[in-house]
This record gives C-alpha cells, sequence and structure tokens, in this order.
C-alpha cells in the first residue's frame, strides 16, 4: 500500500532545504534563447513565404492558423524566459500559461528527472494529473533531488 510522507517527513525536508523560499529561473538561459531563435527563424521564414507567389496561395484560414500557432509560440517562449520557480513552506508553485502549484500536503509522491536541458520534478497528486515542475538553478535542483527522496513512492 503506497503511503504518503508524514506531516514529520515533510517539515524535516523543509528544515533540510532551508532557507526558504528557494526561488530561480524555470528553464536554462541557452533553452530560453534557443526557443527565442527557432522562433525568429520559422518568423522570417514564414514572411518569406508571405511575400512571394507561393504565399499568395495559401488559404486565409490555414495562414490565420499558423499565425495563431506562431502567437501561441511567442507566448510559451516568454514564460519560459521568464519563468520562476519558487519552494517555500506552503509547497512549489512555478509561473507559467496556467496555474501550475502544489501544496505539499497535496503530493502524493515525486519523482525528480534530470534530463539534460531542464531538471524537472513531477509531483503526483492524490487526484489528478501529475504536475512538472522545471529548475534551472543549482539550488533547485538540489532541493528537487532531495523533496523527490523524501516523497518518493512507498510501498
Amino acid at each position: 500500500m503506497n503511503q504518503p510522507a508524514s506531516q514529520k517527513d515533510i517539515d524535516a525536508l523543509l528544515k533540510d532545504i532551508s532557507p526558504l523560499p528557494i526561488q530561480g529561473r524555470s528553464w536554462p538561459r541557452w533553452v530560453a534563447a534557443t526557443a527565442w531563435l527557432v522562433l525568429a527563424l520559422i518568423g522570417v521564414r514564414m514572411a518569406l513565404v508571405a511575400g512571394s507567389p507561393q504565399g499568395a496561395n495559401i488559404s486565409p484560414l490555414l495562414a490565420g492558423s499558423l499565425v495563431l500557432l506562431f502567437t501561441g509560440l511567442i507566448v510559451i517562449a516568454w514564460y519560459m524566459w521568464h519563468g520562476i520557480t519558487t519552494i517555500d513552506r506552503d509547497g512549489i508553485r512555478q509561473s507559467w500559461i496556467m496555474k501550475r502549484q502544489v501544496q505539499w500536503q497535496d503530493i502524493h509522491f515525486a519523482k525528480f528527472v534530470p534530463l539534460f536541458n531542464s531538471k524537472r520534478l513531477i509531483c503526483f497528486t492524490r487526484r489528478g494529473r501529475p504536475i512538472i515542475f522545471q529548475g534551472a538553478t543549482p539550488e533547485l535542483q538540489v532541493a528537487f533531488a532531495k523533496i523527490s527522496l523524501v516523497l518518493r513512492r512507498r510501498n
């Protein structure tokens, strides 16, 4: 039977990762800058095609869809550049398009995923789908690893 961490375990964890709050960039600068670079290349290509004879043959519905998709990518890149992840006594939160936060008592278990371009903490809650937090700073990454150790699945 899976048992979540006790309040005593969470209190010990918070003491171990102190001083709180821990706050830092969600995405490494190079990842966010690469996203902006790719968007610039896509934008230049779209402008070149729009100004060419092939661009005249594109349906307005398709052109509008491409502009909406491009706008969505710009919003995501903006949040990648400006995103901040915060760990405090209440829980974990990250500035993102949608609300991305979890309280300590709502976490059933957590898993640290140290990918090359993004270090992630996946928090599985008792209800709903998992919440994924990114952390680019060494302080966040160490805290993610410690959180994962304390809030790992228990059998």
